[in-house]
């Protein structure tokens, strides 16, 4: 079922958990992505992206079997990755594989989550982090929207 765009005429996040290994706060997460929407949705990308013509983004919290499976299916890659954004707003979120950065990178699982919502979102909004340049700038608004995120909790 397709829900229509709110009122403002922006698209819609819905967040879902696909995977059962590791818990997750939902309702929290629904509330981050809401919040990112908004802050990533003010970047400035200098043309109209994907993201401002979509109507509904789904978040989808899966496993690193599943993630694994997408990934060799969609980029020929073996293994599983953190995070796949498709241009109609599927955005694919490994919980397994967030949870191991976190402790590698000094995060909490919950805010490993929400870089992963920030970066399948600026992605539908026209950032690239094939080239050094992209991904160093992509970086930076990634940084700047998580801070600004966690200033409105």
């Amino acid at each position: 079922m397709r829900l229509p765009a709110s009122a403002s005429g922006r698209p819609r996040v819905f967040v879902r958990n696909l995977q059962r290994k590791i818990r997750i706060d939902l309702p929290a997460l629904q509330k981050s992505a809401e919040k990112i929407l908004e802050l990533v949705l003010r970047v400035r990308v200098g043309r109209r992206t994907q993201l401002c013509r979509l109507e509904e983004i789904s978040v989808l919290f899966i496993s690193d079997r599943r993630m694994a499976s997408l990934h060799r299916q969609f980029l020929d890659q073996g293994g599983p990755t953190d995070v796949l954004t498709f241009q109609h707003g599927e955005i694919f979120i490994s919980v397994e594989t967030a949870q191991r950065h976190a402790g590698r990178f000094g995060n909490s699982a919950a805010e490993e989550l929400k870089l992963y919502i920030v970066h399948g979102l600026l992605h539908l909004n026209g950032f690239d982090d094939r080239q050094k340049k992209g991904a160093r700038r992509m970086e930076v608004v990634q940084q700047q929207i998580l801070r600004s995120a966690g200033r409105l909790n």
